[in-house]
């Protein structure tokens, strides 16, 4: 019991963040929407299917998953998350009826609304931790929960997509394992985030390249395993339709927000467009990103430990992996702007003056992505461009000294003697000792 209130002390910000999103969202989604003139709640439609998706999950129809209404293009793990909250409704009798004219207040909401913020919220719980590692006091963590609870709205109460989130968020705690010498659970807590939501494949490259070598090859296998398992089982089930929808990943560029590489993208009809194949140039760029830091923090971690620099250096660099799928995505929904928007909160939690220009900026790109503006020039060119300047803004300085020295790889200057290197660690210093004068001893034999 002790321990637990030691961590709900520790994790408030985040706790108190999530009790407001619950409750603010669920508010205006149901009353603020009837008090607005609304007919109908506002609410999540992809959440519902979704749900569908899970519900038949629940009555073991996996061959169902990416079949009509589900519109599932990721890994089956997005519908696992949601088979708890799938088996409270069905016990409650509700309907999966998706929102409309025919229901336009579905009771379900009120249940599953909640639960998908608090799933969701796991990203603001691995934030938090993270920022705690890099020495953020209670006030800076507390700005950082209130902005990143801000930039969730967007993910979870108008689109209704919380694996992402949890993708995310297990992704970060998998990297603060990594910290802790823990690579094992390190590469099932990544592996579990690929099976949920593929898209943290980005920075999987840039992990894997901080990895001892000597570990690499079970921290892959373990970071395989889940995906593999829960994709193998939906593909035994169903071959033709779990491949046509994980591999080609179809995006209505009528509908949402076409980008200057829709042309070059594979046309499916009716407006459709096959999104996958272009996501192979993010992999790339991801795999480059990888390489060029990768090493670096690796060489880091070998000479002064996982200090507070490295560890928010790495960060940043898996929000700059996840971000290259905005820039090459062939259609853009709002919503895929938020892990970078998420991630980068966490380094820019080490300063107050970065900490506050880069809640601003996730708070304007979350409802400035709302808009409903198609033209690449008007709206994919601004969004890239605020995803670049919420990266400049959180961007990390190597430090100097001994964590300085390791993290650019070259013989430095270390820390005087009675420092403290940045990891808080005393530094061993030799004493000063005078050189012997030429010919005290015999030369050393070649």
């Amino acid at each position: 019991m002790s321990a637990l209130v030691s961590w709900l002390g520790r994790r408030r910000w985040p706790l108190t963040a999530t009790a407001g999103l619950i409750v603010i969202g669920i508010a205006t989604s149901t009353w603020g929407a009837t008090a607005a003139g609304r007919s109908a709640w506002a609410l999540p439609d992809d959440l519902w299917r979704t749900l569908v998706a899970a519900q038949r999950l629940l009555d073991g129809n996996l061959g169902g998953l990416y079949t009509p209404p589900t519109e599932l293009v990721s890994f089956p793990g997005a519908a696992v998350m949601l088979v708890p909250v799938t088996a409270v409704i069905d016990a409650a009798g509700l309907s999966l009826q998706l929102p409309g004219p025919q229901n336009p207040d579905p009771g379900v909401w009120l249940l599953a609304g909640p639960y998908e913020i608090a799933v969701a919220s796991l990203a603001l719980f691995a934030a938090d931790a993270i920022a705690e590692r890099l020495g953020a006091g209670g006030a800076k963590r507390a700005v950082l929960a209130a902005a990143g609870a801000v930039a969730l709205w967007g993910i979870t109460l108008r689109f209704g997509h919380p694996e992402d989130a949890v993708a995310v968020g297990l992704f970060l705690v998998g990297i603060t394992a990594l910290a802790e010498s823990r690579t094992g659970r390190s590469g099932w807590l990544i592996g579990t985030a690929v099976a949920v939501q593929p898209l943290v494949l980005l920075a999987l490259p840039l992990v894997f390249m901080v990895v001892e070598p000597r570990r690499r090859t079970g921290f892959l296998a373990r970071a395989a395993v889940p995906g593999a398992v829960v994709l193998g089982a939906a593909t035994a089930a169903n071959w033709r339709a779990t491949i046509r929808a994980v591999t080609s990943q179809p995006n209505s560029a009528a509908v949402n927000h076409p980008t200057w590489w829709t042309p070059l993208a594979a046309h499916q009809g009716n407006g459709m467009v096959a999104a996958g194949p272009a996501r192979a140039l993010a992999i790339l760029a991801a795999c480059g990103c990888a390489v060029a830091a990768g090493r670096r923090y690796r060489a880091a971690v070998r000479v002064a430990g996982w200090s507070p620099e490295t560890l928010a250096g790495l960060v940043w660099w898996v929000a700059v992996a996840l971000a290259l799928r905005s820039v090459f995505e062939p259609v853009m929904v709002a919503y895929y702007l938020w892990p970078v928007l998420a991630v980068t909160l966490v380094p820019a939690a080490r300063s107050w003056p970065r900490l506050v220009a880069a809640s601003v900026t996730a708070a304007a790109l979350t409802f400035a992505a709302q808009l409903p503006w198609r033209d690449p020039w008007t709206w994919w060119l601004p969004m890239i461009t605020g995803l670049a300047l919420i990266l400049w803004l959180s961007r990390v300085r190597p430090g100097r000294g001994r964590a300085g020295m390791a993290a650019s790889g070259r013989p430095g200057d270390a820390p005087a003697p009675g420092r403290r290197a940045a990891d808080g660690a005393a530094v061993k210093t030799r004493p000063h000792v005078t050189p012997p004068a030429p010919g005290a001893y015999p030369a050393r034999r070649r």
